[in-house]
C-alpha cells in the first residue's frame, strides 16, 4: 500500500485568487470549517468566470451545475490568515469542466487543502445540458493543463 500522494505546489497551477478569511469560517477547534473549503473552491471560479465575462450570475443562458465535489485537507488554515486559491482546468469536454483548486495559506508554496469540482453546463431555462459557450472556452484555455 502506498502513501498519500503530497500536496501540490504553486507552480501546479495557472491563476491565484486572494480570499480573506472571517471569524466565522472558523470551528469550535480555532481552524475553517471543511464545509468552507468548498465554498473558497465555488467562490475562487466563480469569480474568475465573472471578471473574465464568461459568466453573469442573473442572466448567462447557460450556467453550470456541480455534480461532483472533492477535497484531501493537508494543513489546517485559520482565520484571520489570507489564502490564495491556485485554479486550473482538468478536463474540458462539451457541456462539463472540472476545475481543480489549491488554498494556499498565506505565503506557503505547498497547498494546504485542494479539491476538485465538476460543472455540468446547462440551459438556464430548460435545466438541459448545452454546449459551452465561446466565451467560456476561451476563459478556459490558458487555465487548461
Amino acid at each position: 500500500m502506498t502513501g498519500r500522494s503530497p500536496p501540490d505546489t504553486r507552480a501546479a497551477y495557472r491563476r491565484f485568487v486572494p480570499i480573506l478569511t472571517r471569524w466565522g469560517d472558523n470551528d469550535v477547534y480555532g481552524h475553517v470549517n471543511n464545509v468552507v473549503y468548498y465554498a473558497f473552491f465555488d467562490t475562487a471560479v466563480n469569480q474568475v468566470l465573472i471578471e473574465e465575462g464568461a459568466l453573469d450570475i442573473a442572466r448567462s443562458p447557460v450556467i453550470g451545475l456541480v455534480v461532483e465535489t472533492g477535497c484531501r485537507y493537508f494543513r489546517s488554515i485559520a482565520f484571520p490568515e489570507r489564502v490564495t486559491a491556485g485554479i486550473r482546468v482538468a478536463h474540458r469536454g462539451r457541456s462539463s469542466v472540472r476545475y481543480e483548486v489549491g488554498l494556499f495559506r498565506e505565503d506557503d508554496d505547498t497547498a494546504a487543502a485542494q479539491g476538485h469540482f465538476v460543472h455540468v453546463y446547462v440551459d438556464r431555462a430548460t435545466q438541459r445540458p448545452a454546449p459551452l459557450p465561446d466565451v467560456l472556452r476561451a476563459v478556459l484555455e490558458p487555465l487548461l493543463v
